[in-house]
């Protein structure tokens, strides 16, 4: 696996939007051996290739940059109007009367997936749809290894047909938004090692394994299923380098029992996130929500009042399955604790 070849330990931090892939988070788990991830779905294009740099000044190491494919949504007015009005209850939390309408929804992915070039990091993955093979020859002819997100086989066997380097199996449990592109989002519920059994047989290139790993037990358990590699997104939400705010933190190192459910309330996009009372709110009307990227621009000013004032209840906690078994440590102290299970 080409992947493996660029680090040391067949460990991929996730990506994880919304500033937590910090810089310092990435090269970081780059610097003890594994592949960090720069997650820049929400980053303009100029923003890209200055965070690469950043990491660059932090590491000689090879780092993936990860984008959501997407295309320019057509926004219905109206239907934007009636979103406002289903968020009243969350707004009335926040003492908002009235919620501004955004200028942009979201950023362009052509013009990102420019800057990506331009930033040139070993390797890029995709989520939320599929590229086509003429972007993945440019990604190839620049030197980037490309991984696709799956969340069903027929995913895995669409990314593996483009051209894809290897393709990353997300399981249910797996925190944050589902990669699905093919299907309702609601129909593909297989967990991480279902996944990984159903797809092997199908396919030749190689896969990586996410969604509620946690420990290097479950890393050993992922390699002797099949898997090349595995891709750990919520163990590494509680390190030092990670950008969330400290309110997020500590109701992660509080979870003492898996307390996520996946929502679409929120974004638009079935995600999973740590139970509160955004969700509690909308539950009766999610499947009512416009989608992706609508709700998510909607409701990113709310997050963001939410987060001034401390209100976890009214923030997006994503987390996966496994949260009660994150740690307070430095990425190090993380990477060589995972080894060493892994090994044990």
């Amino acid at each position: 696996m080409k992947i493996l070849s660029l680090c040391q330990y067949p460990i991929i931090q996730a990506p994880m939007a919304g500033g937590i892939t910090t810089p310092e988070l990435v090269a970081a788990v780059s610097n003890a051996g594994g592949l960090g991830s720069l997650a820049a779905p929400l980053l303009a294009p100029l923003a890209i290739i200055e965070q690469a740099e950043h990491i660059r000044r932090l590491t000689d190491k090879p780092f993936a940059i990860n984008l959501f494919v997407q295309s320019k949504p057509h926004i219905d007015y109206a239907e934007v109007a009636a979103a406002k009005l289903l968020l009243q209850p969350v707004l009335a939390e926040l003492n908002i009367d009235d919620l501004a309408t955004p200028t942009r929804w979201c950023q362009d992915f052509e013009e990102q997936l420019d800057a990506l070039i331009i930033a040139r990091p070993a390797v890029a993955s995709f989520t939320f749809d599929v590229l086509h093979a003429s972007q993945i020859q440019r990604l190839h002819e620049a030197g980037i290894l490309v991984v696709g997100t799956a969340t069903n086989l027929p995913e895995a066997i669409v990314w593996q047909a483009m051209g894809a380097d290897a393709v990353c199996l997300q399981g249910v449990e797996a925190g944050g938004h589902r990669g699905t592109f093919i299907g309702a989002q609601e129909a593909s519920t297989l967990g991480a090692l279902a996944l990984l059994a159903q797809c092997r047989p199908q396919l030749q290139v190689p896969l990586i394994l996410a969604g509620g790993i946690m420990d290097g037990g479950q890393i050993a358990a992922a390699l002797a299923a099949g898997a090349q590699a595995v891709q750990m997104g919520t163990a590494f939400l509680t390190v030092k380098e990670s950008g969330i705010a400290a309110a997020y933190k500590q109701r992660l190192l509080q979870a003492n029992t898996d307390s996520t459910r996946q929502t679409r309330a929120i974004s638009g996009r079935l995600a999973r996130g740590l139970d509160n009372k955004f969700m509690a709110l909308m539950a009766a009307v999610e499947a009512q929500v416009p989608a992706y990227p609508i709700q998510n621009a909607l409701t990113s000013s709310i997050r963001a009042q939410a987060g001034k004032l401390n209100n976890t209840e009214l923030m997006s906690l994503w987390a996966g399955q496994g949260v009660a078994k994150v740690r307070d440590l430095s990425v190090r102290d993380l990477m060589a604790a995972l080894v060493a299970e892994w090994h044990s």
